[in-house]
């Protein structure tokens, strides 16, 4: 069953007729093909995708929906997508994706009210296929491998954005089909900010650094996070790192489908409390990663659920000491069974460049 099969089948769950498809990720999940400024149509019987002359070639090369039509000249956009509609009663569409004024404007081009159907894809999307799987990996041994280069030219004197730019250009040059999201390379006391900016700030003899980043490919993001440092690390920076690393150890080892993203958080949190940095570790513990590097689900306080099968999630706990340092240390986790599979390789010991 393709994901357009998937969707119509969750349409007939949920009572909808049909459900139109604006953004990227579920233009590109429900089509198997890459485009932007267009919509993806889907009934209980047909598929629609909707595109201009940019990609109308490769879309017949690629995509997988029943009907493929370039929109334009006499027939615009809204057009095609009312003549996809005809006869559709109860219409869904992505009230997280479209801003108000867009949401007024297509109910104005169908005449119906629409309803809200970003769960459809939100729950499709969560649970994982094992194709979807290989890209994430994929894209996560890229990431590794630029790691492992630029671990090896790191030293004191190198700024923060030249470190963002080696990461960038080497997942690039490695097949990466861009970032996943912009470097976190930072270093010193702004190791303490979980989403530093890299800037001019220059790389010294006893300092952390910190590299936050991932790459995409085959359309699917990797997220990795690695704390190392430079020259040598004093008591208390070892003690931090490990507490984070126990932390993270921690959740990792109740991860799974069924058990709460509120209690794999938890898992981790009372480690780090326990050694008395409760305070410092304000974010979750992890996020859903693959079309988008932050999606559903979330391992988090705010998370009652329980996971799904077959989800794929970051495990980033974390220590952020204002003013003198911070440590996180991030993977990617499969849920799969009755336990996880760890995507990322690469070595989480404190290591001392």
């Amino acid at each position: 069953m393709n994901n357009t099969e998937k969707i119509r089948a969750k349409l007939g769950e949920a009572g909808l007729d049909a459900i139109i498809l604006f953004s990227d990720e579920n233009t590109r999940y429900a089509s198997a093909f890459h485009f932007s400024d267009g919509a993806v149509v889907i009934t209980r019987v047909k598929s629609w995708l909707l595109t201009d002359s940019r990609y109308i070639e490769a879309a017949g090369n690629e995509a997988c929906c029943d009907e493929i039509i370039c929109f334009g000249g006499d027939k615009p956009l809204s057009e095609w997508v009312k003549t996809a509609l005809e006869g559709c009663e109860k219409i869904g569409a992505e009230e997280d994706c479209l801003a108000y004024g867009q949401w007024q404007y297509w109910e104005q081009v169908v005449g119906k009210k629409l309803l809200p159907a970003q769960n459809i894809m939100d729950s499709l999307r969560t649970q994982k296929e094992m194709w979807e799987v290989e890209c994430i990996i994929a894209a996560q041994r890229i990431a590794e491998s630029a790691l492992d280069y630029v671990m090896g030219i790191i030293r004191p004197g190198m700024k923060e954005r030249e470190i963002a730019a080696e990461l960038t250009y080497r997942m690039m040059l490695l097949g990466g089909e861009g970032n996943s999201f912009d470097p976190i390379t930072v270093t010193g006391p702004k190791t303490s900010m979980p989403h530093g900016v890299p800037g001019d700030e220059i790389v010294k003899a006893g300092d952390f650094v910190t590299m936050d980043f991932g790459c995409i490919k085959n359309g699917y993001c990797s997220d990795m996070t690695r704390t190392v440092a430079i020259g040598h690390a004093t008591d208390e920076m070892k003690k931090v790192y490990y507490t984070v690393y126990e932390a993270q150890n921690a959740g990792i080892a109740i991860a799974r489908p069924r058990v709460t993203g509120r209690e794999i958080h938890m898992a981790a949190a009372n480690v780090i409390a326990d050694a008395g940095y409760g305070q410092y570790f304000g974010h979750g513990f992890g996020h859903g990663i693959g079309l988008q590097v932050h999606e559903a689900p979330r391992a988090a306080p705010a998370n009652p659920n329980p996971m799904p099968e077959g989800a794929v999630i970051s495990a980033e706990p974390g220590i952020y000491i204002p003013g003198k340092f911070g440590v996180r240390i991030e993977d990617l986790l499969y849920l799969n069974g009755s336990g996880n599979l760890n995507l990322t390789k690469a070595p989480k010991e404190l290591i001392i460049l």
